[in-house]
């Protein structure tokens, strides 16, 4: 009842504001959000004009440049709609379609509620236009080649807004949010595995970033937060500072300068709540989990069988490849439709292009693999019934 009062009166004082009000008061938020997230830090360069992209991002397979996020139509996101916007935070997908690049963290945005991202982009579409092209791709081949993303977004990303955890409090749930989702902060304080994603076992326990090492935020009494109170975490926070213990210095003194400084009190005290509080098994951990082995399995054959035509994520090609996600075959209670499908292929048909079958390319565990892979991913929540056994006897029949 308390929850739906607070819906009732936010849909009452919405209905009372006129619409200048109203889009001035999400333009105003979406600048604090904007903020939390830190924007301006990647998408500005050294002595250029804020957000109009050319901050350098380096990685081990060469380095990016942070595009024009500016309302300019010809350079910038001028053009984009609150759709695209909000695909390209939550989904990892521009404007053209293409998958992005993981240095812009997605898969910490996934979890950005759409209200969130509206708001954002509110603000954004106010900022000064400039026009300044940027060059963005300067990675080393094959890295270079996007279609590559593919394959990376079906082993490490997983899309979802975050969930609040009912048995903790709304400080500890605000705090995940920022922390988890426009904080991004696992992202400079996690070591990454060699190709480029986080280490899901070592998760906070600091890293390498730009030359500096970016410090552990576990709980560990030595080297991490275990001393610190929650008051130190949000002082420092706020800050860059604290007596006695510290002072942010690289990249961390940029975060407090570009983003920390301008947060309330209130959100600077939900992370400090949120970080004190960091357990191996954090809930809002459990679905970037190391995949296990059948999974992962799954998710190679899919990169190396499917992914050129159904796509990452699942999504097809519109009137070409039909998409895996949300696909009803696919969710069907019982595998043999997919199985079939993956034993037998499909012949060309209604305009579409036809399937082959992966009946001598794959074992009958493979295909109960890649079956399980499909019917569990993008949002598909079919269980992961597929057997071999089921296979063999397909083959048979067949």
């Amino acid at each position: 009842m308390a929850s739906l009062a607070v819906v009732l009166i936010g849909l009452a004082l919405a209905s009372s504001a006129t619409p200048v009000e109203a889009q001035s008061t999400q333009v105003k938020r979406g600048a604090y959000l904007a903020r939390a997230g830190d924007c301006v830090s990647c998408h500005t360069a050294s002595g250029g004009r804020p957000l109009a992209g050319g901050g350098r991002l380096e990685t081990p397979f060469g380095y990016m440049l942070a595009p024009n996020i500016t309302p300019d139509p010809a350079t910038g996101i001028g053009l984009w709609s609150t759709d695209d916007f909000y695909r390209a935070l939550h989904a990892g997908v521009n404007r053209s379609g293409q998958d992005l690049y993981p240095t812009m963290p997605y898969d910490f945005y996934t979890r950005v509620t759409r209200i969130d991202s509206d708001a954002i982009f509110a603000y954004l579409r106010t900022v000064t236009p400039v026009t300044n092209a940027i060059d963005v791709n300067h990675l080393h081949f094959p890295f270079d080649e996007r279609w590559t993303m593919g394959g990376w977004r079906e082993l490490y990303f997983k899309e979802g807004t975050i969930t609040p955890s009912p048995d903790k409090s709304l400080a500890w749930n605000r705090g995940a949010y920022l922390v988890e989702g426009l904080g991004h902060c696992s992202a400079c304080h996690s070591p990454r595995n060699l190709l480029g994603a986080i280490e899901k076992s070592k998760e906070f326990e600091g890293s390498i970033i730009d030359g500096w090492f970016a410090l552990n935020l576990s709980e560990d009494i030595t080297t991490g937060l275990g001393n610190w109170s929650v008051d130190n975490i949000a002082t420092y926070l706020k800050t860059g500072v604290l007596d006695g213990k510290t002072t942010a210095i690289g990249p961390m003194a940029e975060v407090v300068n570009n983003s920390l400084q301008y947060l309330t009190e209130s959100d600077l005290h939900a992370m400090a709540e949120y970080l004190k509080a960091i357990p191996p098994d954090s809930p809002l951990r459990t679905g970037r989990r190391r995949p296990d082995a059948s999974r992962v399995q799954g998710a190679n054959l899919y990169i190396d069988h499917c992914a050129g035509c159904h796509q990452s994520m699942g999504r097809g090609i519109p009137d070409v490849f039909p998409p895996l996600a949300g696909n009803g075959v696919i969710l069907a209670s019982d595998p043999a439709n997919v199985l079939k499908v993956i034993v037998l292929g499909i012949p060309a048909q209604n305009g579409r292009i036809a399937m082959p079958s992966f009946a001598e390319s794959m074992s009958d565990q493979q295909i109960a693999a890649l079956a399980n892979y499909v019917r569990t991913s993008w949002g598909n929540g079919a269980a992961p019934d597929a057997t071999g056994l089921m296979v063999a006897r397909l083959r048979i029949r067949k």
